[in-house]
C-alpha cells in the first residue's frame, strides 16, 4: 500500500488508484479501519506488541545502546567514566540519526516516488516540498528514538486508550496467574518490560503492549527449576491459556464466542466486495457525453448530417493506452476519429468524436451505442445516446 501525491495515485494490493476514484479509496481505507478494531477485539494490543513501528524501533534504539555500551566499555577499557558516557552518546546519537535518515526515506517514499526522493536526498534538498517533508520526518524520527521511544507509547498515542473501548472478556491479554504462590521474586519480569510495569499488578494496565517479554523471562527463569512459567497469553482474565489443545481450532485461533464469528463474516463480505470492485474497474476510464452546445446537429460542406459528442479519457494504469470508438444502432454511420486515440499513463485526455450520416428518410432522434475500446486489455465501455438529425425534407443547421 502506497500513495503518491506528485503522480495523485493510490497503491493497494495491486492495484493503481487515481485520486479520481474516491470511492473505491474511501472503502479500502475504512475496511483496513475495520481490520484494526476486529484485531485490536480480537487479540488485543499484539499490534503494539509485534508490529508498531513505533515498538520496534524503539526496542532496536535499545538495542543499539546496550551494544554500543558494552563495545565502548571494551575499546575504551581504561578511560575515565565521563570520557565513557560521553563517546557512547555520541556513537549512538550518530547511529540512530543514520537509521532516521533511512526511515525518514522509507516513510516518504509511500507518497513520493523512491527514485525522484532519492535524488532530492543526495542534493540535500530543503526547497522542495518532497526535500522539506523529508527533513522534517528524519528530525522527528530522532527525537522520537532517541530520547522518547515507549514514553509515546503512554502519553501520545490514542490506539492504546482505544483498546480499552474495543477489548472484552475474551480479548487476548497477558496474564499472571500463580494459584499455588510459585512465584520465587526474582522480578527478572520487571527488569525486562520496556514499559517498565508490573506485569503481576494487573492484565489491563495501559502501558502493557503485549510484547511477551516477561512471559520469555519468567519461563527461562523458572525452566531451569524445572516449572513452568507463571504468565501467560490467555483469552480474557478467567478463559484459557492461548494453544490450549483440548479446545476446538477456531477457538484457539481466538473466535471464541458470536460476535468474533459475526465480525470475521462481515470482514469477509467486505473484502470480497472490495476486490470485486477492484478486478471490474477499468484501467482506461471513459467519460462520454453529446455536445449539444452551440449546435443539435450540422450539416457539413457535404451534405452529410455530424453530431459532437465530448469524450474524457483518463489513463490509470502504468502503461500507454490507446482508445478507440465504434457505433451501433445506426448504419452507414462514420465515426470520427477513425483510429485509437493515444493516451499516455497518468495522463487526461479530452477529445471530440463526431458521427457523420448522409441524409434520408429517418426519425430524427435515433437511439444508438457508442463504444470505447481501450488496447492493451481490451476493455469496453458502452454509452447510450442519441443521434440527432433533420427531418427527411429538412435543410440547413439545427439549433
Amino acid at each position: 500500500m502506497r500513495f503518491d501525491l506528485p503522480r495523485q495515485r493510490f497503491y493497494f494490493a495491486g492495484y493503481e488508484l487515481g485520486i479520481s476514484e474516491f470511492s473505491i479509496l474511501f472503502f479500502t481505507l475504512l475496511f483496513l479501519l475495520f481490520v484494526i478494531v476486529a484485531v485490536a477485539l480480537i487479540y488485543g494490543r499484539i499490534y503494539c506488541g509485534y508490529l508498531c513501528p513505533q515498538t520496534i524501533f524503539s526496542e532496536a534504539a535499545q538495542w543499539w545502546e546496550a551494544r554500543v555500551t558494552r563495545f565502548v566499555k571494551m575499546r575504551w577499557a581504561g578511560s575515565a567514566a565521563s570520557v565513557l558516557t560521553t563517546r557512547e552518546r555520541i556513537i549512538s546519537l550518530a547511529g540512530v540519526f543514520v537509521a532516521s535518515v533511512f526511515l525518514a526515506f522509507i516513510f516518504i517514499s509511500y507518497f513520493v516516488e523512491p527514485g525522484d526522493l532519492f535524488q532530492r536526498l543526495i542534493s540535500l534538498d530543503v526547497q522542495t516540498t518532497g526535500g522539506v517533508a523529508g527533513l522534517v520526518v528524519t528530525l522527528f524520527t530522532f527525537l522520537d528514538f532517541a530520547f522518547v521511544r515507549q514514553t509515546f507509547c503512554t502519553t501520545v498515542c490514542p490506539y492504546g486508550y482505544l483498546q480499552g473501548m474495543l477489548v472484552d472478556k475474551n480479548s487476548l491479554l497477558v496474564h499472571y496467574r500463580d494459584e499455588h504462590h510459585s512465584c520465587i521474586e526474582c522480578k527478572k519480569c520487571v527488569r525486562v518490560c520496556p514499559m517498565e510495569i508490573d506485569i503481576r499488578d494487573s492484565p489491563k494496565q495501559m502501558e502493557c503492549v503485549h510484547c511477551g517479554e516477561c512471559i520469555d523471562a519468567c519461563g527461562e527463569v523458572l525452566g531451569r527449576l524445572g516449572r513452568p512459567t507463571l504468565i501467560h497469553y490467555a483469552w480474557g482474565e478467567t478463559g484459557a491459556v492461548m494453544g490450549n489443545k483440548s479446545e476446538k481450532w477456531y477457538q484457539r485461533m481466538g473466535f471464541r464466542d458470536t460476535k468474533r464469528v459475526a465480525l470475521l463474516f462481515v470482514l469477509l463480505f467486505y473484502f470480497t466486495g472490495l476486490m470485486t470492485a477492484l478486478s471490474m474497474r477499468h484501467t482506461v476510464l471513459v467519460q462520454f457525453r453529446a455536445d449539444r452546445g452551440q449546435h443539435l446537429y450540422k450539416i457539413d460542406e457535404h451534405g452529410l448530417v455530424v453530431n459532437t459528442y465530448k469524450a474524457k479519457m483518463s489513463n490509470r494504469g502504468a502503461e500507454p493506452s490507446g482508445v478507440s470508438f465504434r457505433i451501433e444502432g445506426l448504419p452507414g454511420a462514420v465515426i470520427e476519429p477513425a483510429g485509437a486515440v493515444l493516451v499516455d499513463a497518468g495522463a487526461v485526455v479530452e477529445q471530440d468524436v463526431q458521427v457523420l450520416m448522409a441524409p434520408g428518410s429517418r426519425q430524427d432522434v435515433t437511439h444508438v451505442k457508442i463504444t470505447a475500446r481501450a488496447m492493451p486489455g481490451r476493455s469496453e465501455i458502452a454509452f447510450a445516446t442519441t443521434f440527432l438529425s433533420p427531418p427527411a425534407a429538412g435543410k440547413g443547421t439545427g439549433k
